[in-house]
């Protein structure tokens, strides 16, 4: 099951559904089981296209290497079965005992690790990892790391503001637009916030970039009331804000789960209410999750009264 179920009320709606990171709670998670297979598949598309997964502005150095000098700490103290840090002086050694490798570098010297420092630190936690310029009124993204997108790409985004970024989202600006905005720009340091991101998917597959599409849209045929509990996945992105005190950076960290919704839905209560959200889903909102041509067979799995003997294999 899935760490998180996103569904606190029986109808859609837009909102920002933003907390405050609670003490017990990790700015970055790691999912032990898949950390290995996530953390390979990375390093496969960065090496296939680096450009299509890492882009960084001219002059973004110092918001990537402070990205590096506040999370590496964290991860280390959050999870120390998996990490551990060592300094001494300027010089930095990094363990990540999941992988079994070690790394020593100097913050803020530029050849000091094998890549990009947000592209490095990208390599070494499953969050895809993005950066706005929070000193700008308009806050633009300015680099990222994007292994596991869902829909979208960096060469569309990067250098936009966050209104542009966000633009594609059918009413998200103008109904939310404004709070997104005082939101980001209130953020202070070590008051990270967090929020929880759905979509419905028919495959599996971290990666959604735009151009694999055609990869699986196949997918979307034939889904049937019996198997829509198989064949549809809850996909869900748990994403964190973390203002950077001494660049003023906004950093952005998107960690996807995804699996099968029989298995999230075995709950009754959370079956209903799952339902009534996806009846209540606007057409224009429906059309761009893509959620469409899966509504009527997914509607029809969620409202039988049993669930299909398949979807409890």
């Amino acid at each position: 099951m899935l760490p998180y179920f996103p569904f606190s009320q029986d109808t859609f709606a837009l909102t920002l559904g933003v907390r405050a990171l609670r003490p017990d709670e990790s700015l970055i998670e790691v999912d032990a089981p898949h950390y290995r297979d996530e953390l390979a598949l990375k390093a496969a598309l960065l090496a296939d296209n680096p450009r299509a997964r890492f882009q960084a502005a001219p002059g973004t150095e110092p918001l990537q290497w402070e990205t590096v000098t506040e999370v590496l700490p964290l991860l280390a103290r959050q999870h120390p079965q998996h990490f551990s840090l060592e300094v001494e002086g300027e010089r930095w050694r990094w363990r990540n005992h999941l992988l079994g490798t070690e790394t020593r570098f100097t913050p803020g010297e530029a050849d000091s690790l094998p890549r990009a420092p947000l592209d490095w630190l990208g390599l070494q936690v499953q969050e895809d990892l993005l950066v706005l310029d929070g000193t700008r009124e308009d806050l633009p993204l300015v680099a990222g790391q994007l292994c596991f997108p869902s829909m979208w790409s960096l060469d569309e985004k990067l250098g936009r503001s966050l209104m542009e970024v966000h633009a594609p989202v059918p009413g998200l600006n103008a109904q939310l637009g404004a709070a997104t905005q005082r939101l980001m720009q209130g953020l202070k340091a070590g008051r990270s916030v967090t929020r929880c991101n759905w979509a419905i998917s028919v495959t599996d597959r971290l990666d959604l970039a735009p151009w694999t599409l055609r990869e699986w849209v196949h997918l979307f045929e034939g889904i049937t009331a019996r198997d829509a509990g198989e064949r549809c996945f809850l996909r869900l992105e748990r994403q964190t804000l973390t203002l950077l005190p001494r660049t003023g950076g906004i950093l952005f960290t998107i960690h996807t789960y995804r699996a099968p919704v029989a298995g999230e839905v075995v709950d009754p209560e959370r079956r209903r209410r799952l339902a009534n959200v996806l009846r209540t889903v606007p057409p224009a909102v429906s059309d761009y999750k893509r959620l469409t041509p899966l509504l009527a067979p997914l509607l029809a799995y969620l409202e039988a009264d049993t669930v299909p003997q398949a979807a409890n294999s």
